[in-house]
């Protein structure tokens, strides 16, 4: 199983600590670094410094690192125009030598849209449907020839369909709770499906949605990637467990329930059960982005027992 490490940024942290987070990602073993897609703050935190542009903060993290991938869970399809999101995903791929994904959402956060001016159309899965075709389309387009799109809501005329990313294919991700269209979205687009913080049970059944329709629409279930974004809480000891949920404001037994915390041996536990599944691949939500020691932790006694 691949251990990828998820932020979210908005909840607090400048530039130089998500470098510092990312080396520490690479060094220590780590698939990738991905981070949230979020301008506001969420719950009873002060945000300070203030938030970060996922884009932006990736194309610096490209040149900062070299081995890991970069990524977003999710880019918010409300505050870019396709175009310009293929264009920028690209150019960070090219930056990083081939090593982005891009995760792709509708938004959902209607207060972050009003405290920065972001509009917050109504029609937002419709939206997201032609941005996919439209981001996908521009870099599938043969160089040489021109990619053209008539949607509702996005048109796209005699565009050159450039530049290109460095990889051949830039996976992409699709994730959520949706029990028709979100499925339908994933088995015809995604490279990978993400469900993010839900139980096995509730996993296991949009696992099973998500295989339906890729078997619907032609492709094999077992193209995509299925995966998890669970938060993490570990401790050597049911103290450390203790004082990490606090620093988050979380309880211990909520993230027991509900995440991965408790001691190594715990996580590794709860994690084979989302193996069992087929969930190959989880994004732990590392909300203490000072506690480089958790970052250790969780390398040398549990990523260190998944055969990594």
């Amino acid at each position: 199983m691949d251990l990828r490490i998820f932020t979210e940024p908005q909840q607090g942290a400048s530039y130089e600590t998500l470098v510092t987070v990312a080396k520490a990602t690479e060094d220590l073993g780590f698939d990738a670094f991905f981070r949230s897609d979020h301008y506001l703050r969420m719950g009873s935190v002060d945000g300070l410094p203030g938030p970060t542009d996922a884009w932006i903060t990736l194309a610096g993290l490209a040149r900062e690192t070299k081995r890991i991938r970069l990524g977003t869970l999710m880019t918010a399809g409300t505050f870019r125009l396709p175009g310009v999101l293929a264009i920028q995903v690209a150019q960070v791929d090219q930056m990083s030598g081939g090593r982005v994904e891009l995760g792709l959402g509708a938004g959902w956060f209607e207060e972050e849209h009003k405290a920065y001016g972001i509009p917050f159309p109504a029609e937002r899965m419709a939206r997201l449907e032609e941005q996919l075709a439209i981001v996908t389309g521009l870099w599938a387009t043969e160089p040489g020839a021109a990619f053209d799109y008539r949607g509702v809501h996005y048109q796209v005329e005699n565009s050159p369909a450039l530049p290109k990313p460095a990889q051949a294919k830039v996976p992409v991700l699709i994730g959520g709770h949706g029990a028709r269209r979100t499925p339908r979205l994933a088995a015809r687009y995604a490279d990978e499906f993400n469900m993010p913080f839900a139980s096995v049970e509730d996993s296991r059944r949009q696992f099973a949605r998500v295989r339906e329709a890729a078997a619907g629409a032609g492709r094999k279930a077992d193209e995509l990637v299925y995966s998890n974004a669970l938060v993490v809480c570990v401790g050597k000891d049911d103290a450390e467990v203790a004082r990490r949920a606090a620093a988050i404001g979380r309880e211990v037994d909520e993230l027991k329930a509900n995440g991965l915390a408790g001691s190594p041996d715990e996580v590794v536990e709860k994690l084979g059960t989302y193996s069992a599944i087929g969930s190959s691949r989880v994004y732990l939500q590392l909300l203490d982005l000072d506690d480089l020691d958790h970052l250790e932790l969780i390398s040398a006694r549990v990523l260190s027992q998944l055969g990594r």
